[in-house]
């Protein structure tokens, strides 16, 4: 049985998830978005930042989306901004599959993380991501516009926010473009963390 074709990231109160610029990316605002993410155990241990960190209900939470998700799917842009920064041994531990028009071979990590370059388009990523994934979910990882390729195709079966209190202004707006005449939304359930809420909607196509 196939699994869920899900998304999870953290948003600003105005609705932005990333800063413009890729420079931007671990400065102030953004750290302050996922500042909830960096307090949790989890979080840290999956990220080789040291020990430590919140074990509460956030903690849980992060567990349950890295537990369930058996292969990923993300764009070029967020993938050239990890490549760098991810340890030897990335958070993912599962294939990758990257939609770029970059060929490529196979990048194999360590921890079981191995980096798959698809020229096809979202819709053969996902297909790919699927088949990897077995009877797990598939998460589409980001970044915005790879998120919004799959929502407004019909190939995302639902996602979480986990809404901090901060105001970016400007930068990669999540919904900037979404065809909301084919996009409907039933909400799930809302969860208050320490300083993020969690909020998780089903997504059907009208």
């Amino acid at each position: 049985m196939a699994g869920t074709v899900f998304f999870s990231v953290s948003m600003s109160l105005d609705g932005f998830i990333a800063p413009e610029s890729a420079e931007e990316l671990m400065g102030r605002q953004w750290m302050e978005l996922q500042g909830w993410a960096f307090r949790q155990r989890f979080f840290r241990e999956n990220l080789k930042l040291g020990s430590g960190g919140a074990e509460g209900r956030d903690n849980e939470i992060v567990r349950a989306t890295f537990e369930r998700t058996g292969a990923s799917v993300m764009g070029k842009r967020m993938f050239d901004a990890g490549e760098h920064a991810w340890p030897d041994d990335p958070p993912f531990h599962t294939p990758v599959f990257v939609v770029t028009h970059e060929r490529r071979a196979p990048w194999e990590r360590r921890g079981g993380t191995t980096f798959h370059f698809v020229n096809d388009g979202v819709e053969s990523a996902l297909a790919q991501a699927r088949e990897a994934a077995g009877d797990r979910d598939v998460r589409v990882s980001g970044g915005g516009e790879t998120i919004l390729r799959h929502l407004n195709a019909g190939l995302v079966d639902e996602f979480t926010l986990a809404l901090s209190p901060v105001l970016f202004g400007a930068g990669i707006r999540l919904f900037e473009g979404v065809d909301a005449s084919r996009v409907a939304l039933d909400q799930v359930r809302a969860e208050p963390g320490e300083g993020v809420t969690h909020l998780t909607y089903a997504v059907r196509r009208r």
